[in-house]
């Protein structure tokens, strides 16, 4: 469905997958979205983004829609649990937003690393009735704006929040838009870009570049030699890692098992490295610092990202199957420590032949992390 006022702002009928991107891009610069089913709807702003006009702007829309109408702060089952607010079974957890809150209390609600400066948070009226397909849509979104999953929501009536919005410029989305978005950008991926890059240790390589036609960030197959796709691929799924695979961070093991897996690859005779655009797991570069900070702070990594309100691992596997289909690799053999990764590739239709060990060793400032992936997350490291 699209709305009147998408229609006067996008004369181009964008839908689907255009549509969720540019409601991402509205809530990475901090403006409101409104979400949509058949009845309801929710006008969302992202919490880190808060200003305090946008709050007073949220208070009116409030004050001014029907009686129904709720302001609150919405958050994630994960960062509710470390708040110690009751989740009772649902995974968007909607908390009252109390008249007195300032823009700090509700920055911190979403932000565990302000928790020092706002240590006294609460306490937290929640409502009784069970989250919705739409609450959920609303931190899905956040999620793919790569932002925290939280953030100042009104929620109605749709007729009603619609014709709030009618003359402002606020685009709307339908949340079947949002819940498909992975599917329909796992089939709109084509290859753009294909040309050879002689790299320092494997000189015969080729980067291929796959994207969404609907648009998106680049994911890149780094082919190495002249692999024969009849036999099974020596293949390495790689997230990307600003700090550790350009800046050398020695907080994690990244940058070791890029370059460790392009010397293997090379050594092996050819095989194919996928640099998957996924940093941080999957919950984006800013997200990963502000982990980086509780880590600091004591927490492990796991314990991070869910005090930051995201799953243990955000990281979906489904771009790489399709990348190494189009590529025309059926069976491989894959570089990982990571038993979850066999498992999600293999789910693709992708044959895992044989899981090959990519350990390396670790240093002071990433033992703790390293254990962790053994200890928490399953890894397959000695």
């Amino acid at each position: 469905m699209m709305t009147e006022n998408n229609k006067k702002n996008n004369p181009w009928g964008y839908k689907g997958t255009i549509v969720t991107d540019r409601a991402a891009g509205e809530l990475r610069r901090g403006l409101p979205v409104l979400i949509y089913d058949i009845e309801a709807a929710c006008v969302v702003i992202a919490c880190e983004l808060l200003t305090k006009q946008a709050l007073a702007n949220m208070h009116t829309m409030a004050k001014n829609t029907a009686n129904n109408a709720e302001l609150g702060v919405l958050i994630s089952d994960k960062r509710a649990n470390t708040l110690k607010i009751p989740t009772k079974g649902r995974r968007a957890v909607l908390i009252s937003l109390e008249p007195s809150w300032s823009v700090g209390t509700i920055r911190a609600i979403a932000d565990p690393t302000l928790d020092l400066s706002y240590p006294l948070k609460g306490p937290f009226q929640q409502t009784n009735k069970p989250d919705t397909p739409l609450e959920q849509a609303a931190l899905k979104l956040l999620k793919t704006a790569a932002l925290l999953p939280a953030g100042v929501v009104v929620t109605g009536n749709k007729d009603v929040l619609l014709n709030q919005i009618k003359h402002q410029e606020i685009l709307s989305i339908n949340v079947s838009d949002i819940e498909n978005y992975n599917d329909e950008k796992l089939d709109e991926m084509e290859e753009v870009a294909r040309t050879t890059v002689p790299l320092e240790g494997a000189n015969d390589t080729s980067i291929v570049s796959f994207r969404p036609r609907s648009g998106g960030i680049e994911n890149l197959a780094i082919i190495i030699g002249n692999p024969d796709t009849a036999k099974p691929v020596l293949t390495r799924l790689h997230s990307e890692c600003f700090t550790g695979d350009l800046l050398g961070s020695l907080k994690c093991d990244c940058g070791s098992q890029l370059k460790g897996a392009i010397a293997e690859i090379e050594k092996a005779g050819g095989g194919v490295l996928l640099y998957l655009a996924q940093e941080g797991r999957g919950v984006g570069l800013s997200a990963k610092l502000k982990a980086y900070t509780l880590q600091e702070q004591g927490f492990d990594t796991v314990d991070a990202n869910l005090k930051l309100g995201f799953e243990v691992d955000e990281r979906l596997y489904a771009p790489a199957g399709k990348i190494l289909k189009m590529l025309n690799i059926s069976a491989i053999k894959l570089m990982t420590n990571n038993p979850k990764k066999v498992e999600a590739i293999s789910k693709m239709g992708i044959k895992v032949i044989e899981r090959v060990a990519h350990q390396f060793p670790t240093n002071k400032h990433n033992e703790a992390y390293v254990k962790t992936k053994r200890d928490r997350t399953g890894h397959m490291i000695d």
